[in-house]
């Protein structure tokens, strides 16, 4: 079975194995109603979905008569004005079919443009803060991607008291000093403040690269044999305090989770190394270089 760990202070206890929904989106309710069997077996408690995910919402909606009770739910929406934002929690609420949401997060905000306007008096969160205050959602959260964002969020919790972060977590982007500080030092102080940290990309092997035909729903090319989703997720829920997301293609599912199920000791950095020699990983985002995107 796998293991579980407080969410942050939100008085629930989630599998550190956090299903990542974005693999519904464009599955069809058969498809992801094989998955809920999966995550049912496997004990995973906790869906994190987003507005901008396809048809997931809706397929995760058909779940909710039948499951709600089962799971922590969590959506996202990427807008940054009042009126988007608010709007668009109602569409998470119909295409859910739940009347409050778990975890409401604002999506990938890291451009400081943006971040200064979902912060403004007319911004996406003070449609967030309504929402919770009229019960239709519980708790707040903020996510994002690139090698900035562990420092975007670290402002974000400056300037208000989010429940959650979510950012990328890989042995890949941890060899970049600069990120692994940065990283570091907002788990800290996550972990001082009853904050959840949510992480992603854990089993991404490298950008797909130009004449490469994606055979993945992915938009990296991740692992693929069992052994290597098994060092890549180990490395990840070896961190102390860490959720693990998974990623956004359904036939990898099922490796994930037995991956998660078996986790006891953390690769050795050694094996790691050899992991990166041998498939030529790289890093996802690179500061001046690749888009934080």
């Amino acid at each position: 079975m796998l293991t579980t760990l407080p969410f942050g202070r939100t008085g629930h206890t989630s599998s550190r194995i956090l299903f990542g929904a974005a693999a519904l989106w464009r599955a069809s309710q058969d498809e992801a109603d094989q998955a809920l069997d999966q995550l049912l077996e496997a004990g995973v408690n906790h869906i994190d979905v987003a507005a901008s995910y396809g048809d997931a919402e809706l397929r995760v909606g058909a779940w909710m008569p039948e499951h709600r009770d089962r799971f922590f739910l969590a959506t996202k929406t990427g807008d940054r004005d009042y009126a988007g934002a608010r709007d668009s929690i109602q569409r998470s609420l119909e295409r859910l079919r739940v009347d409050r949401i778990d975890l409401i997060q604002l999506h990938n905000l890291v451009k400081p443009d943006e971040w200064e306007q979902a912060f403004s008096d007319d911004g996406a969160l003070r449609a967030l803060l309504e929402a919770r205050d009229a019960g239709l959602v519980r708790f707040l959260g903020v996510t994002g991607h690139g090698t900035r964002v562990a420092s975007m969020h670290r402002k974000s919790l400056e300037r208000f008291p989010f429940d959650s972060v979510l950012l990328p977590y890989n042995h890949s982007m941890m060899r970049d000093g600069d990120y692994a500080r940065d990283f570091e030092a907002l788990v800290g102080e996550c972990t001082e403040r009853g904050v959840a940290v949510q992480t992603i990309k854990s089993i991404a092997r490298r950008r797909w690269r130009d004449g490469d035909a994606p055979n993945r729903d992915t938009w990296y090319e991740p692992f693929e044999r069992q052994d290597d989703i098994d060092r890549a997720t180990h490395f990840a829920l070896s961190h102390p305090g860490l959720f693990v997301n998974t990623a956004s293609d359904l036939r990898l599912l099922p490796r994930i989770l037995d991956a998660a199920a078996r986790f006891g000791e953390p690769p050795s950095e050694g094996e790691m190394a050899e992991l990166h020699t041998r498939l030529a990983v790289e890093p996802l985002f690179v500061r001046g270089y690749r888009p934080d995107a």
